[in-house]
């Protein structure tokens, strides 16, 4: 009887150690109290080049304290220290959270996720359930080693752009604007001024140092641009736009689309080939996607005509870049980062 109690009172604590363990692999803020309360959004980082792991807790402060969502930021760990590590391809711990959550918002690039990880990713993509893409998402996935969901891939041949051009409306295609010469001002698309993602925003309140990426033009199917991206000469917010081709047309930076998924649900879409950790100092590309956070969760009706987007907590980004990504830093240490 001893025995058996002092085996179940280890299996209790080692899975209680467990339990530890991973939740220190990823955030969670709730703050409850706001119009998104009772809403549970999960952030997937993992970029290699544009900060993702600075910007997406960020933007989960914002949404968690001043609009009340809950909110489970997701990173790409090293599994042999447990630190946040973009340049590891393979591991993104806690997507199990996508099972009930209300929605997705994804910023990775070129991930190489097992299957049993990205079960989750595919079991909410066909769910029906809404999804919010950020800069690299147009290419989340190379998925050199799983056969069971390669078409997700963003060269994908099966299903033509993968994840990308099927679910978020495009692939990565290749620059538009020089990279790391001519940033990026956000102009509304003509008809779009009134759409409840751009309420409390005007032209060139969008503004950030990633240039624009081209995209296939039409966008597919029921694709509806909302901001197109005109290429400026410099990488300052008052720098002039550029003459000529590169702005004519100007390519969609941010749009919505809709996906329908394997039980007939139709979910709603946002994407935008901005977000980069650098992009969001800009106020106008916060209030861009916390408005789209409200939109597609069905909270549209209860966008603030100028939606508090201020910055919570320390807030330096790095510069955009391979390589450069604060090395050591574990998830709970950027738990301190709020108030």
């Amino acid at each position: 009887m001893k025995n058996r109690v002092l085996v179940r009172t280890t299996w209790l604590i080692l899975a209680f150690v467990s339990c530890l363990c991973a939740q220190d692999l990823w955030i969670t803020l709730d703050r409850g109290n706001g119009p998104g309360a009772g809403k549970h959004a999960v952030l997937i980082s993992g970029d290699e080049e544009y900060r993702s792991e600075e910007a997406l807790p960020l933007l989960a402060r914002i949404l968690s304290h001043r609009h009340g969502f809950r909110c489970t930021v997701l990173f790409a760990i090293d599994p042999s220290d447990g630190t946040i590590n973009p340049d590891h391809t393979g591991n993104i711990p806690g997507l199990d959270a996508l099972e009930t959550a209300d929605l997705m918002i994804i910023a990775t690039r070129f991930r190489d996720l097992p299957d049993g990880q990205m079960k989750h990713i595919v079991r909410y993509v066909e769910s029906g359930r809404p999804i919010i893409g950020m800069r690299t998402a147009t290419h989340a996935f190379n998925l050199k080693s799983s056969e069971t969901y390669r078409k997700y891939s963003w060269n994908s041949k099966e299903w033509d752009g993968g994840f990308g051009r099927q679910i978020l409306g495009e692939t990565w295609v290749r620059h538009h604007g020089r990279h790391g010469k001519q940033s990026t001002r956000g102009i509304l698309a003509q008809g779009q001024e009134r759409h409840p993602i751009l309420r409390g925003i005007r032209d060139g309140d969008i503004w950030g140092p990633t240039d624009v990426y081209e995209v296939t033009l039409p966008l597919p199917g029921d694709s509806v641009p909302l901001v197109m991206g005109q290429v400026l000469e410099g990488m300052q917010p008052g720098d002039p736009p550029v003459a000529g081709k590169q702005n004519e047309p100007m390519m969609p930076v941010a749009w919505t689309k809709s996906y329908t998924g394997a039980q007939g649900k139709k979910a709603r879409i946002f994407t935008t080939t901005m977000g980069a950790s650098q992009d969001l100092e800009s106020e106008g590309v916060r209030r861009l996607l916390v408005n789209a956070v409200y939109w597609a969760v069905g909270l549209e009706k209860k966008i603030p005509a100028k939606s508090n987007v201020d910055i919570i907590g320390h807030y330096e980004p790095l510069p955009f870049g391979f390589g450069g990504f604060r090395k050591g830093v574990k998830p709970a240490d950027l738990v301190h980062q709020s108030p």
